[in-house]
Formats: structure tokens, sequence, C-alpha cells
């Protein structure tokens, strides 16, 4: 049980140092006299690096165990955000940015040991409850991010909660390794599975091969929204990082409330194919309308109903993944859909810069509807 309990502090360190960045870094960026698409490089490049992290410790987490890699990966991250805290320029900032997605890619090694230590029936829970830990990182670290930064003082003026993440980070790596257990022990006897067995093995599986589809189409809109919000609501409403940071408070709390309270008793009663086309559906509704009611109130409103659909849809669709694969590849396969996931995030995340004064990316999201029906 505090294994169990450390894996949600390391998702929830690691998100709250990633999401404490969020309300900073279009203010942050013009500090390093970044253009507003070089803004929204600075929130792909963390995916970019994930893309690699999640597909290379999922991997080694198979072959090595999962407790070496989130140990190891934890202090990484936290000597991450000190670099970060006095980067000198945009270029150092991207490169460092690419190395934190880097070591903060282990939520697919997250997965694979909780999916390691839960009865497959209690596993929609479980991983709703990583979720949980997600989003509640997410609500409180731009709480921390936009309060306590001083945009008048220069680049010094954001150093204190980047920092911040850096110490936090710093002392979850401490506590997992006295605290944390080993949940999928190391062999020298097995083989460290090839590059391709994890795409091969959902290539061949029809279900998982629509449930990544869903996975890749649901972040994909969450990002898109995610990269432009500040620069959206500073050009609509002039916002700062102060009321940005209150917003994604708002968010977070809504995802985490949607994963404690919601998501098991609606698994439990509609089946995991309803709750994710249901999610899908609120998703797809909360980005039709942010463009067309530009009010601030409808902001907040569409932004945490978003976070709301993307928070029982995501964790249904991935615990339906893990109890469709056998324990040996859970890294690999986990990794794997991380990994597509930090992809489709980078990649929208750099195009929603182009959009930034128009009414946002939506296009991700057409087919969502279809694939969901397509899954169920």
């Amino acid at each position: 049980m505090r294994s169990l309990l450390l894996i949600l502090v390391i998702v929830f360190v690691n998100f709250a140092g990633f999401s404490l960045i969020i309300p900073l870094l279009p203010f942050y960026g013009r500090e390093l006299h970044a253009s507003p698409i070089e803004v929204t490089l600075l929130f792909a490049a963390y995916s970019f690096g994930g893309i690699f992290g999640e597909i290379w410790w999922g991997r080694n987490s198979d072959r090595y165990g999962r407790r070496k890699i989130l140990i190891g990966t934890t202090a990484c991250t936290a000597l991450s955000y000190l670099a970060f805290a006095f980067v000198p320029n945009l270029a150092l900032a991207l490169v460092i940015r690419v190395l934190t997605g880097f070591f903060s890619g282990t939520v697919g090694v997250c997965q694979s040991y909780i999916a390691d230590v839960t009865r497959p029936e209690e596993r929609a829970r479980s991983i709703g409850l990583l979720g949980a830990a997600l989003n509640l990182g997410f609500a409180i670290g731009p709480a921390i991010g936009g309060l306590l930064a001083a945009p008048d003082q220069g680049l010094a003026g954001f150093r204190l909660p980047i920092l911040m993440s850096a110490a936090v980070a710093g002392l979850a790596a401490l506590w997992s390794l006295f605290v944390l257990h080993e949940s999928h022990a190391p062999g020298a006897a097995r083989p460290l599975p090839k590059w391709g067995e994890a795409a091969r093995i959902v290539g061949t599986h029809g279900l998982l091969a629509r449930l990544f589809a869903i996975a890749f189409i649901g972040i994909g809109a969450f990002a898109s929204m995610e990269a432009v919000f500040g620069l959206w609501t500073a050009h609509n409403f002039g916002w700062s990082t102060h009321e940005v940071g209150l917003t994604f408070i708002a968010v977070g709390l809504t995802g985490f409330s949607v994963q404690v309270m919601a998501i098991g008793r609606a698994t439990r009663r509609f089946g995991e194919a309803r709750v994710i086309v249901g999610g899908l559906a609120v998703l797809a509704a909360s980005m039709l309308f942010q463009p067309l009611l530009r009010d601030p109130l409808a902001a907040v409103v569409l932004m945490s109903a978003l976070m709301g659909g993307h928070s029982i849809a995501f964790p249904t669709a991935g615990a339906l993944i893990s109890r469709s694969i056998g324990p040996d590849v859970q890294g690999s396969v986990n990794g794997l859909l991380m990994a597509s996931n930090a992809l489709v995030a980078s990649s929208c995340r750099r195009s929603s810069g182009r959009s930034m004064r128009g009414s946002g990316p939506i296009g991700p999201i057409i087919s969502a509807r279809l694939w969901s029906a397509w899954a169920s």
C-alpha cells in the first residue's frame, strides 16, 4: 500500500513540476525573446523528450524492474528543473525541456507498476487514482507557479517556483529509495524486449489498436488547447500568470474529482466502452464551444469540462489496455502508449502556436466519436 501511495506521489510530483511551468512559459519565453511559435516549442520540447523517455524507460523496466527506473529518473528530473531555473537563453531552455520530458517520461512505468500490484477487476479504479494524482499535480502546480512568479523581475522572478519543483522531485527520489518496493523482479535470463515488439503486439490486436487511436486523439485535443490557453487568454482577456494559474487550479481539481468520485462508479454502471465514448463527447463539445464563447467565465468552465472528459476517458482506455496484455510486456506496451501520446502532444503544441489568435485547433477531435464507437 505504501508503494502504491509512493507511485501516486511520483506521478503527482512529475505533473506538478510540469504544470507549474505551464502558466509561466508564455511570459518566461518572452523574457528569452521567444515568439509565440517559439513559446509553443517550449511546450512541445517537453513532450518530445517524453516520446523517447516513455519508450526507453518502459522497455527497460520490463528488464531491470520498475524501482531502479523510478528512483533514477525522479532524481534526474530534479536536476533538470534546477538547471532550467538558471537557463540563460532560449536554445538551452529547449534542450533542458527535452531532457526534463525524457526523465519525466515514466507514466507508463507507473501504470505498469499499478498493473503489477492490482487485480484486473480493480485496475480501472487504480489507474483512475493515478490519473487523480496527475490531476492534483496539474491543479497545484499552476497555482504555485502562477502565484509565486514575479514577471516584473525578469528571469529571476521565475526561479523560486521552478526551484520548488526541483526540491519536491528530489524529496520524492529520496522517499522512493527508502520506501518503494520492486513490483516486477528483474531477471538476468529475461531478454530485453525488442524495440518493435510492443508495436507488433498493438498492431496485431484489434482492440489495442483502437484504444491506442482513442488515446492518441484525446491527448492531442487536450494538448492543443493547453498549449495556446495562456497566450489566447492574454490576447482576449489581458490575463497574466496569476489568472492562468487560478484557472488551472479549477481545471486540475475537476480532473481530480472526476477520477476519484466518478470513474469507478461510471465503469461499473455503464461499462468501459460507454464511459470512453461519453468522455470523448464532453471533450469534443468543450473544444467546439471554447472559441465561440469568448468570455472569461466560459473559458474557465470549458477548460475544466475539457479536463473532465479527458480524465474519465483516458484512464478507462488505459485500464482496458493493461488488461489486454501480459505482465512481461506491460512496461513496453504502456511505454509505447505514453510515447504515442507524447508524440501527438508535441505536434499539437507546436502547430497550435500558429493559430494563437484564431479559434484554436479543433481538427484532432473531429473523428473521436467514430473511433470510440469503433472500439466499443
